[in-house]
């Protein structure tokens, strides 16, 4: 197809380019396809009205490439008729794309030129054909190519190995070997140094370990976040850690140094461990429990909120923390509305006085859960090795078609059901008594402060049940006017008497 001069005697002509992966950002690979095809237009005597460049996105990909549809759209308005690139491959290397652009080519009467390949005749069937068969050679390679990438990084996996991609929270420490890396938003060279993926940052596995050990002790992801908030800990890119980063980085295998691929565990990698299997393990069950109860409302501010029950007229609803009637201070009330509020930070101060007084006795460890003692971690860690070993079996024969799909599936619940026994039994093993870092504290009140709100929540959920009765009109045998007789509490483990502190807190 011959090109279509305009009235004063000049082709105008768009230039396409395009390079599907560039590591440094810096576009040297556009702007040398860019030159060759500016060169070979001024060989001709054509205007280049345009140019169209899409920097590492790769057409063999199926993304949508938005300067290739900017030209297209271009073109079908009658642009330019003639259109130069690199290579057939840098247009196309998809059948449906190249059909699609030989209709265009056609209608409008634009002529494909390339600086490897020369002209493109679209107009004709040897020229069609040639661009079918250029389209075909360049898509075998691209799956060639993604086949051997996909090896490797199987591979890779298989043997422990890092296969690359975005440096994962916890690992990577400098080393003396460097690289040069270019800034995509400046352009800047600089030299960085080289990461050992194998070793762990120290700062970033300590936190993933607090966090780990904070979810086995009953506190929650959105604490976790807070408290990186409160570190200035940030993902590897620099930004604030979130509520779905951190629940990913809790359940990601390679905290117990798994290797995994495609989503399936394959073996053990090379890199040094975070945390233990048994606790990984743990939170995932933790967080992966459908019966879970997640918070997303506000965070509560008090002890109590919702956690101490109204006991004035049999009523049994968990009571909140209210500042309203013109009083001066925050006061628990029951959301029926039954009777008056209760001082909150007396009601506080009194529970951990009873909490103090309790776990701070000779047999406070009777209050303790058994311990995890009679769990077999090592074995159970094994078997559920050998249980993910024959799931690979089995799916290895289903797919050489040497077992049905009747048997491969039976098979492979089963497999699924055993694995999550262990799972909960490693659970078992690994999930902490809120109350261990209390009993046998040198200060119990002191250990108390440090837990801090969402622990020590947990650890009135887990110790007693404390109920907000009706209290005495009138000023009190010590001269107050709080009815601390009026505050119940029922502990939930061991004998707890009556819970109430030596001095009454008063």
């Amino acid at each position: 197809m011959k090109p279509t001069p305009t009235a004063d005697g000049r082709t105008r002509a768009v230039i396409y380019c395009r390079i599907s992966q560039d590591r440094t950002g810096a576009g040297l690979g556009v702007d040398r396809q860019r030159e060759d095809c500016e060169a070979l237009a001024e060989r001709n005597g054509w205007d280049v009205v345009e140019v169209y460049v899409d920097n590492d996105v790769s057409a063999y990909s199926g993304k949508k490439r938005k300067r290739y549809e900017d030209m297209l759209a271009d073109l079908e308005q009658g642009t330019a008729t003639v259109v130069i690139t690199w290579h057939t491959d840098r247009l196309h290397r998809s059948p449906t794309e190249l059909e699609k652009y030989i209709a265009l080519s056609e209608r409008r009467g634009v002529a494909t030129h390339t600086v490897q390949a020369g002209t493109i005749d679209l107009a004709t069937p040897s020229g069609r054909m040639t661009a079918r068969i250029l389209g075909a050679v360049a898509r075998q390679e691209s799956e060639h190519k993604g086949h051997r990438v996909a090896r490797a990084r199987q591979q890779k996996a298989m043997a422990g190995e890092w296969a690359g991609g975005i440096r994962p929270f916890g690992w990577g420490v400098p080393t003396e070997e460097t690289v040069k890396r270019v800034d995509r938003k400046t352009g800047e060279e600089s030299e960085v140094p080289v990461l050992d993926m194998t070793k762990a940052v120290p700062e970033e596995a300590a936190a993933v370990l607090h966090w780990t050990d904070t979810l086995l002790s009953g506190g929650s992801v959105r604490g976790c976040v807070k408290w990186c908030a409160d570190k200035g800990l940030t993902t590897p890119r620099g930004n604030p850690i979130t509520h779905q980063d951190l629940r990913a980085m809790l359940t990601r295998p390679r905290n117990a140094g798994i290797a995994i691929y495609k989503g399936e565990e394959v073996g053990r990698g090379l890199w040094e461990p975070i945390v233990p299997e048994e606790k990984f393990r743990a939170v995932v069950a933790i967080l992966s429990d459908p019966s879970r109860v997640v918070n997303r409302g506000a965070q509560p501010k008090w002890v109590g909120s919702l956690l101490y029950l109204c006991g004035r007229d049999g009523c049994s609803e968990g009571v909140t923390v209210t500042q309203s009637g013109g009083r001066a201070y925050p006061s628990y009330r029951c959301p029926t509305g039954h009777g008056g509020g209760r001082r909150a930070d007396v009601v506080d101060q009194y529970v951990e006085d009873a909490i103090v007084e309790r776990l701070s006795r000779d047999d406070a460890h009777d209050l303790l859960l058994p311990g995890p003692d009679d769990v077999d971690v090592s074995g159970l860690q094994a078997e559920g090795e050998q249980i993910r070993r024959r799931m690979t079996d089995l799916a290895g024969l289903f797919g050489a078609g040497r077992l049905e799909l009747a048997p491969f599936t039976e098979g492979m619940d089963t497999a699924r059901a055993q694995l999550e026994g262990i799972t909960q039994q490693l659970a078992r093993a690994a999930t902490r008594d809120p109350l261990v870092d209390l009993v046998g504290a040198p200060d119990v009140r002191k250990a108390w402060k440090a837990l801090g709100l969402e622990r020590q929540r947990n650890t009135l959920r887990a110790a007693l049940t404390v109920t907000l009765k009706t209290p005495r009109p009138g000023r009190m045998p010590d001269g107050g006017y709080f009815d601390y007789d009026a505050v119940k509490f029922q502990w939930l483990r061991g004998s707890g008497g009556s819970g109430a502190p030596s001095d009454g807190g008063r």
